[in-house]
């Protein structure tokens, strides 16, 4: 096969730091404009300023090798990388030489009249680019990281339908234990709606643990539920079950606004952490309730804005304080004071980083906007007697990092599915009002 010349932009190489390494035996072109976009990231305290740092960390151990205005070879087998200035005179005359993206463009374009023979293809996350790419003759093409599922529909769902004998069902609503058939095929923790091979409206709603346990009935809230939040529709109730188990400490919920993902997450935590007004008894198990959410900055980071981190936080933090006035009522002196004695804390994601967090119920909302690296970060601060929660959906990504197929919650779905210390539920059903159920449905 011919060897190609791969041109790589910004947004690639601060999407994933191995980019070099993808392209095998094809020759990898960098140009200078992409290093000074770089430089401009690497102080960010997220994923992209990781990235950013750790490429430029590797463009400087491949200088040692040679000169990278010449050439480096990246390894056995593996082409050239080249860092390339470019021609700003082969710029057609249509592009803007003050402007980044035109530059690298630019270089490209060099590139390619350089050796004619040979494919030259510009690499770029970026669609517009790649738009303009097209527009001035210039092969393109886009970067796809960690792709764990080709389209969002693939994604697991936590849940399927059973045809089972009518018997079954009355044996499982007499509480005598049921088993299913070894040979159907299901994850731990997996729901499942029983439905009578006899009569299709007989079903019932259980929990599959693994092969040769019984199955399990779900957790019941009671008339009062949790802190007065109580499942609407049968996702909600898998949801419940799977936030109420302490025997399950990873537990991800993806669902469309107004689902109740967060809300659900939030009112299982603190009926985990703070006695419930409506149970009866102190039924306590955790001993904090942390909640966070990724700070996705439109313009400048979060660190520039003026005030405390409180005071910065807080525009991001709304939603949840939201949902915490919700289940505890409009007294916000009550709220500051669990707040003020550490029982529930609300905090910046960025800090996380460092901590050993025991015997806590966590809440990440909005985790559709971490990446891969990121929710590993997070989990491995998960320390004993500590239950994870991450909520998010996929089809509302601010992080132009990461996509539907490659977000870090969807990773996190799919490789902790065949696991029996996580669960998952997707929930389909919005919740929240008439008017936010069909905006977000026709919208």
């Amino acid at each position: 096969m011919a060897k190609k010349t791969y041109v790589l932009d910004t947004s690639v190489c601060l999407t994933d730091a191995s980019c070099l390494y993808k392209y095998q035996n094809n020759d990898i072109v960098i140009p200078l404009k992409v290093l000074e976009e770089i430089d401009k990231h690497k102080k960010r305290q997220d994923s992209v300023g990781a990235n950013a740092r750790k490429i430029i960390r590797t463009f400087d151990s491949l200088r040692a090798r040679g000169s990278l205005q010449r050439g480096v070879r990246l390894g056995k087998g593996r082409g050239i990388l080249r860092v390339s200035l470019g021609d700003l005179s082969t710029l057609p005359e249509e592009l803007d030489r003050q402007i980044a993206d035109h530059v690298i463009i630019s270089t490209a374009q060099t590139e390619h009249l350089k050796n004619p023979s040979r494919k030259t293809v510009l690499v770029s996350r970026d669609i517009n680019m790649r738009v303009i790419c097209d527009s001035v003759g210039i092969l393109s093409e886009g970067y796809t990281l960690n792709k764990v599922i080709e389209h969002h529909s693939n994604l697991y769902e936590g849940f399927c339908d059973v045809l089972v004998d009518d018997q079954l069902i009355d044996r499982f609503y007499d509480g005598k234990e049921v088993s299913l058939d070894e040979e159907k095929k299901f994850n731990p923790n997996q729901f499942l709606l029983l439905v009578s091979s006899s009569n299709e409206k007989k079903t019932a709603l259980a929990r599959y643990i693994s092969p040769g346990k019984p199955l399990k009935k779900l957790y019941e809230a009671g008339k009062k539920g949790l802190w007065g939040v109580k499942p609407r529709n049968k996702e909600q109730a898998f949801a419940l079950d799977l936030l109420m188990d302490p025997d399950i400490p990873f537990v991800s919920l993806i669902g469309k606004a107004g689902s109740g993902k967060t809300l659900l997450a939030i009112a299982a935590g603190i009926s985990q952490v703070i006695s419930d007004p409506f149970a009866k008894g102190k039924n306590s198990f955790y001993t904090k309730l942390v909640i966070s959410r990724p700070v996705q900055p439109m313009g400048k980071d979060i660190g520039f804005l003026p005030g405390s981190l409180e005071e910065k936080m807080k525009p991001w933090l709304m939603p949840i304080q939201d949902n915490l006035q919700h289940i505890m009522g409009s007294d916000k002196a009550t709220i500051g004071e669990y707040v003020d004695r550490g029982v529930i804390e609300i905090e910046a994601l960025t800090y996380i980083r460092g901590r050993s967090i025991s015997n806590a119920y966590i809440v990440i909302d909005e985790a559709q906007n971490l990446t891969m690296q990121e929710i590993k970060t997070i989990m491995t601060r998960v320390g004993e007697g500590t239950k994870l929660v991450l909520t998010g959906d996929i089809e509302q990504i601010d992080n132009v990092y990461v996509d539907e197929t490659s977000s870090g919650l969807v990773h996190a779905v799919e490789k902790f599915k065949r696991t029996n210390l996580s669960g998952h539920i997707t929930l389909k059903k919005g919740e929240r009002s008439k008017i936010a159920t069909l905006a977000a449905k026709i919208l």
